[in-house]
């Protein structure tokens, strides 16, 4: 009987949820896209919809997009949208919608470059042709070509070549007829080490580190030691023993130091040197600008918030006088064109008239969405500092919409402020209690925390527990295990990984 009733209850969930229509599909779309991304669409928009026109766009603040909202729709634009705020969307049935997904799109570019965005982008060869390409200027036999195809195939994205040598040359047997030994493929493999960047083709870090010290210059203070380090006491140096390391290479503490300072010089992922080249072509455009505008100078409180949502958020969109016209001919019957055309003229109009009201709902959203922040951290973005603690709820509370909603507003987008760019997520934090029992955000308990392992001694670096007690002695109430998971989050290493020779 139990089960009966969960089921029809089950049921009448399932009938009570509303389905999301495509305008609401498509609006959805639009909110979370970064402002590159949303301009990107409204071009495929613009290829696909004839009758869907630009026109010169305008400067748009939050309060000239509260008087475009104000403004009366038409039946065309209400249908479907003026019930989005207070729809209870089936997230589950939307991530699952790929209808109105068009293409992918990249990340920002540098505003400043926007003179070149038609251009293409120039080429640059990748790691694996540069690789190639050096392999084919040394003096291989064919087999020795066989083999280095099969490892340059098999290198990872940080340039480790982690395959058993038995399964390349097994590989080469099976799908060529030829026969290597693995000592032949760990020979050619240890040429290939040598091409650039060194250390490609690394079999582990020991391996990486032990090939890149060797061919370094002699000149390098600490190479000999370091070189001797990772091939004798790798184990004590992947722990930092460094009174077992001084022992066992009967050193000093000075040299073991210059032996340390060499191995930083090496690179650990000598195959990411073209990932990392990629990712700093892409620059950040805020969506955003946020800044307080003083409007009296004998007193710096007194003045206003200017808020502006980035031109290319807010596209000045409208449908084609010339289709305008003809439509309205065929409605006045002025105009008699086959079943076929008006439908097809109808259609586009129809969806242009809903892409249009959808990127009108997606700037409001995101001013709202800006505005409610700025309330909410007056003091940050008057100051740059003092953030208070915030989580997604406060804002959907406000602005009475969904927090998943309201979490892809925030995702990807950027807001420029007089001390610097930052991610929405930026400002989203929660809260901890210090002994007096104020709320401070766990991001100025980071900075703290950040600060204690900066100035800690690092001969004898403070574990967890010790940390969790310096906090506690500035008036923050944290234990251990919250500690261990901030100093993760801090990128920091344990102690025994933050020791040093100093």
């Amino acid at each position: 009987m139990l089960r009966h009733q969960q089921n029809i209850n089950q049921k009448q969930q399932q009938s009570l949820q509303q389905k999301l229509s495509p305008q609401q599909l498509q609006f959805i779309k639009l909110l979370q896209l970064p402002t590159i991304a949303l301009e990107q669409r409204i071009k495929e928009e613009l290829e696909l919809n004839p009758i869907l026109e630009e026109v010169e766009p305008t400067e748009v603040t939050f309060e000239s997009l509260s008087e475009e909202t104000e403004k009366p729709k038409s039946e065309e634009e209400k249908d479907g949208l003026e019930s989005l705020e207070d729809h209870d969307v089936d997230w589950d049935e939307f991530d699952s919608n790929t209808e109105y997904d068009g293409e992918s799109y990249s990340t920002p570019t540098h505003p400043d470059m926007e003179d070149w965005r038609d251009l293409p982008n120039p080429y640059h060869s990748s790691l694996l042709e540069d690789l190639e390409h050096q392999v084919s200027l040394l003096d291989f036999s064919e087999d020795e070509e066989l083999i280095a195809d099969q490892i340059l195939g098999s290198l990872d994205e940080d340039g480790y070549f982690r395959r058993e040598m038995e399964a390349v040359a097994d590989n080469i047997a099976f799908n060529h007829s030829v026969y290597v030994e693995v000592e032949d493929v760990d020979r050619v493999r240890k040429q290939i080490q040598l091409l650039d960047p060194i250390g490609i083709a690394s079999t582990s870090l020991q391996d990486c580190l032990y090939v890149q010290l060797q061919q370094a210059s002699s000149e390098l203070p600490g190479r000999d030691l370091a070189i001797r380090m990772v091939r004798d006491a790798w184990e004590a140096f992947e722990k930092k023993h460094f009174s077992k390391i001084l022992q066992k290479l009967h050193t000093t503490e000075e040299e073991l130091k210059d032996a340390f300072e060499a191995i930083k010089h090496m690179d650990p992922r000598p195959g990411a040197v073209a990932t990392d080249m990629e990712s700093n072509s892409n620059y950040i455009e805020p969506d955003f600008e946020v800044y307080w505008r003083n409007t009296d100078e004998r007193d710096l409180d007194k003045g206003e918030f200017v808020i502006n949502l980035n031109q290319r958020n807010a596209p000045s969109l409208r449908i084609s006088p010339e289709y305008e016209q003809m439509w309205d001919e065929i409605k006045e019957k002025k105009s008699k064109p086959d079943q076929q055309t008006q439908n097809f003229i109808k259609g586009k109009i129809d969806s242009a008239n809903w892409f249009i009201e959808s990127i009108k709902q997606r700037q409001n959203t995101l001013m709202n969405v800006m505005k409610t922040m700025v309330a909410l951290q007056e003091d940050f973005f008057k100051y740059g500092d003092s953030l208070k603690p915030m989580i997604l709820k406060d804002i959907a509370e406000r602005i009475g919409m969904d927090i998943s909603t309201i979490s892809r507003v925030v995702n990807g987008k950027y807001v420029q402020t007089n001390s610097g760019v930052y991610e929405l997520k930026y400002f989203f934090n929660e809260a901890l209690e210090t002994e007096s029992g104020e709320e401070v955000s766990n991001r100025e308990v980071k900075d703290a925390l950040q600060e204690i392992i900066d100035q800690e001694d690092k001969r004898n670096p403070l574990s967890d527990q010790h940390l969790a007690e310096k906090l506690n002695e500035r008036g923050y109430k944290v234990a251990r295990r919250t500690v261990s998971k901030y100093r993760e989050q801090l990128n920091e290493p344990v102690a025994r990984l933050r020791k040093q020779i100093v």
